[in-house]
């Protein structure tokens, strides 16, 4: 869905995938645990923009957390692991560590 994410599991744990097909690069991979929280609800956020970068607001006490870098632009000492992560024909590849990707079903 576009403006939105999906939660996938991965070999390093949960993943939130966005897509914004309004911008280039259009999919976006960070990790799905809220640091502040420790609950796996980032997917579920509202994505945006702030001052030209793309973010998602955590739907529990509302951090916004870069979707280029992962640091939270509340607290620059707190970010979430980000993933390299492309479109291949109809499926989301998805870089989880060095040297191994995990493909997703778009």
């Amino acid at each position: 869905m576009p403006e939105s994410g999906i939660a996938v599991w991965t070999q390093d744990g949960p993943v939130a995938v966005f897509y914004l097909p309004h911008r280039l690069p259009a999919l976006f991979a960070i990790s799905h645990t809220d640091p502040f929280s420790g609950a796996n609800v980032l997917a579920r956020g509202i994505t945006g923009d702030l001052k030209g970068e793309p973010v998602v607001a955590s739907p529990l006490y509302k951090q916004h957390f870069s979707l280029l870098t992962g640091v939270c632009l509340e607290d620059d000492t707190v970010r979430v692991k980000t993933y390299p992560v492309l479109l291949d024909g109809n499926q989301i590849r998805l870089e989880v560590r060095a040297n191994q990707r995990e493909s997703i079903a778009a």
